[in-house]
């Protein structure tokens, strides 16, 4: 039976990572069957919609979106498709694994953790209007409702991955009542779980102590906005946001995405790493309970980096391209790419 998935390569290099990444796929043996759309300024420009609605009835129907990056206009124009889709999905878990890839020299060797974040409230919910010139107001949503939802999703996320602990992320010395829900519904659900170690931590102090001992966490549950800005911190201790893969999942649907720029700059040159589209999907493999395709991947994503510098891209030490990269892959997958001799 084939996997039906809704493609959204996006722009800038997204049409180029995303053809590495369904080739990558593919050489798995699973079947695929893509359903692509354009998105953003592109489908505005044919369609005068940001999101088609034909990319909507797509995702209705399969269920799952594979998504590629997509330029968000700064301080005007449309609005971020990202958030478009979460909200119009419910997609409320966005959870993204921050782990070393081998060969990659860091000043934080070893990390492994995992942020879980609110993906459907708080600042995020984009209620502001001006009260008088010059006053702009913006309303931050914590509801009890999805602060239990993303309490449970964690803790549940921990025990599937044999995880230790959970720390709740919050600013509930000084927003009392919003983050203050928000912790009390963390700590009523981590009664649920025994097994695992709960802790807190404020939000500002998190991020020193982040920076300061990153092996201290494993699994970070946040609201929207922090986990926002954490999850950016925490891509640095294993390379950027070029590495990293993001999941959001709803009760319905799910979409698997590169959360790094289009890079407009250097898109059409066959330059662009494509890594972070392919954990993404390597995510979206488990997703679909594909563990043995999600591991030949994973695994042959890792040989890669540890013993095939010279088939990496530009951005990390390499000189491949985008396409030789993506032929790196499928080669080890197929047993057939050796370890250097250099």
């Amino acid at each position: 039976m084939a996997h039906k998935v809704t493609l959204l390569p996006g722009d800038g290099i997204g049409p180029e990572v995303s053809k590495a990444v369904v080739r990558i796929l593919e050489a798995t043996g699973l079947k695929f069957e893509w359903e692509e759309f354009a998105v953003g300024a592109e489908a505005f420009e044919k369609y005068k919609e940001y999101v088609p609605r034909a990319a909507y009835e797509s995702i209705e129907r399969t269920k799952v979106a594979l998504k590629g990056p997509v330029t968000t206009p700064i301080g005007g124009g449309f609005a971020s498709i990202n958030v478009m889709l979460r909200k119009k999905y419910e997609l409320y878990a966005n959870y993204r694994p921050i782990k070393n890839l081998p060969g990659i020299p860091t000043r934080y060797p070893g990390v492994d953790l995992v942020i879980v974040r609110e993906n459907t409230e708080g600042e995020y919910v984009g209620i502001e209007h001006e009260v008088v010139p010059g006053v702009v107001e913006s309303l931050k949503i914590i509801t009890e409702k999805s602060s239990m939802r993303i309490a449970r999703f964690a803790f549940e996320f921990a025990r599937r991955y044999k995880r230790g602990k959970v720390h709740a992320i919050h600013k509930a010395n000084i927003m009392k009542m919003s983050d203050g829900l928000f912790l009390r519904c963390c700590r009523d659900v981590s009664k649920q779980y025994p097994e695992i170690t709960y802790a807190e931590h404020i939000i500002d102090n998190t991020c020193m102590q982040l920076v300061t001992n990153p092996y201290q966490y494993d699994v970070l549950v946040t609201p929207n906005l922090y986990g926002d800005i954490i999850s950016d911190l925490c891509a640095a201790f294993v390379g950027g946001l070029g590495l990293v893969p993001s999941a959001n999942l709803g009760e319905f649907a799910a979409m698997f995405e590169a959360v790094h720029g289009s890079a407009p700059d250097i898109a059409g040159k066959n330059i662009a790493n494509p890594t972070a589209l392919l954990q993404s999907a390597v995510l979206m493999l488990r997703h679909f309970k594909e563990e043995d395709a999600a591991d030949q991947v994973q695994n042959a994503l890792e040989f890669v980096y540890r013993k095939r510098k010279d088939r990496l891209t530009r951005d990390v030490g390499g000189t491949a391209g985008t396409s030789d990269f993506a032929d790196a892959v499928v080669e080890t997958m197929a047993g057939k790419l050796v370890e250097s001799k250099t």
